[in-house]
């Protein structure tokens, strides 16, 4: 009953505005794109923080990247064998240092190789692939469809022709800028590595420091916040990392064995943009069946059965394995994500849309929970319901009261 007259007591009001889900929604976007509109017209004082912020990211970026590759070994043999974490950090340290040399002296001159031939040679493989097409194409039963595949390779021909001249033209007359990203990449190869440290010996020590910059109250929530978000990065970056690599190494041995020309450089490359999810793989995949279509149709087929294998062994083993549904994102999500991201932002939209998208997900979510806890509006369902579940609870005692027979 005191719950049935306190609701009639609220007025229009409270009812449709103070605690109405609708209004405070729209009251908080209005209140966000306010903010968004006060840092647009102050923007003057943020752009030395965007500069420093712009400077130091590069080595960070790269640090974390490595940090969360070797941290899991680091953590294990000072858990398990007691092994200090300096002694792991510079084996570690001396190893990448080891793979480096390695790799600059065998498998870089290879893929160096490769590439400045494909380079080189590529004009004439276009050529060839589309002459391919044609004689495939001058079969009569083909001819209802030859010429919109024939626009549509002139369409290819003509955009990526005009991509290569615009790009030669931009870096031409950019210079200056060349030489900053240079310098920028200098730098952040020199300083990464320090960062790595640190990063690595104080790894016990990050969360509680920053931690401690909370309010008293909201350190525990906020530990766990900083938990989940690295919990989420980390299975990221292994995840797509380790795929990747696996990616490269499954398309070297396949092109190696079926003979396929520029196969090292190919499968590094596959390797490279299969960090773009979903799209990454197919778009390496267009200069493979390029060159397969130039030779014979026997290759195209061999490289078909090549890629179909890569993709099967990918997604039904190694992907699960390593990637499993740690980040929670549904396909679609996904790939509308990538899209979205790559037309504001880019390469970089493309590269850091998931994990930044992963790290704002786990952020709303906690505070969506503890708004759900502490407002009035959700409160008030919850107690709706309690009303609900104890009128259907006395319902169902009453028709059993009714129901059960007096004692004789």
């Amino acid at each position: 009953m005191d719950y049935e007259k306190k609701h009639k007591k609220r007025t229009i009001f409270q009812k449709w505005f103070l605690n109405n889900r609708f209004s405070i929604a729209l009251l908080n976007i209005l209140l966000f794109f306010l903010v968004i509109w006060l840092f647009n017209k102050i923007s003057f004082v943020l752009n030395p923080a965007k500069v420093f912020v712009s400077a130091i990211l590069p080595p960070l970026m790269l640090a974390l990247i490595q940090f969360y590759i070797m941290n899991p070994l680091v953590d294990i043999l000072e858990r398990k064998f007691k092994v200090p974490r300096i002694i792991t950090i510079l084996g570690l340290f001396v190893l990448v240092a080891v793979l480096l040399v390695w790799i600059v002296n065998t498998l870089l001159p290879i893929v160096q190789s490769q590439i400045n031939s494909l380079i080189a040679h590529w004009p004439h493989i276009w050529k060839d692939a589309t002459n391919a097409v044609q004689n495939w194409l001058s079969n009569p039963q083909l001819h209802s469809v030859k010429g919109n595949i024939n626009d549509a390779i002139n369409r290819a021909q003509d955009m990526l022709f005009k991509s290569g001249h615009e790009a030669i033209n931009a870096t031409l007359s950019n210079i200056s800028s060349a030489i900053s990203v240079v310098t920028i990449i200098v730098m952040t190869l020199l300083t990464a590595p320090f960062i790595l440290f640190f990063m690595l010996k104080d790894a016990h020590n990050l969360r509680p420091y920053l931690t401690q910059f909370a309010p008293k109250r909201w350190q525990k929530s906020f530990g766990e916040l900083l938990y989940d978000i690295n919990t989420a990065l980390a299975s990221y970056i292994r995840g797509q990392l380790t795929v990747a690599f696996w990616v490269g190494i499954m398309f070297a041995i396949g092109y190696s064995i079926i003979g396929l020309p520029y196969g090292i450089a190919l499968a590094v490359l596959s390797g490279i943009l299969n960090l773009i999810p979903y799209f990454g793989t197919f778009i390496s995949f267009i200069p493979v069946i390029v060159i397969a279509i130039m030779l014979s149709v026997p290759m195209v087929i061999k490289v078909l059965v090549v890629f179909a294998i890569e993709q099967t062994i990918e997604s039904r083993v190694i992907s699960p394995l390593v990637m499993g549904n740690k980040m929670e994102m549904h396909p679609v999500t996904t790939i509308l994500l990538l899209i979205g991201s790559s037309s504001v932002w880019g390469l970089w939209g493309v590269i850091f849309g998931i994990p930044i998208y992963a790290i704002l997900k786990i952020i709303i979510l906690r505070v969506y929970n503890y708004y759900r806890k502490v407002s009035q509006v959700f409160r008030e369902d919850e107690e709706d319901e309690n009303f609900q579940n104890a009128a259907e609870s006395q319902k169902i005692l009453s028709t059993e009261s009714e129901e059960k027979p007096p004692k004789k």
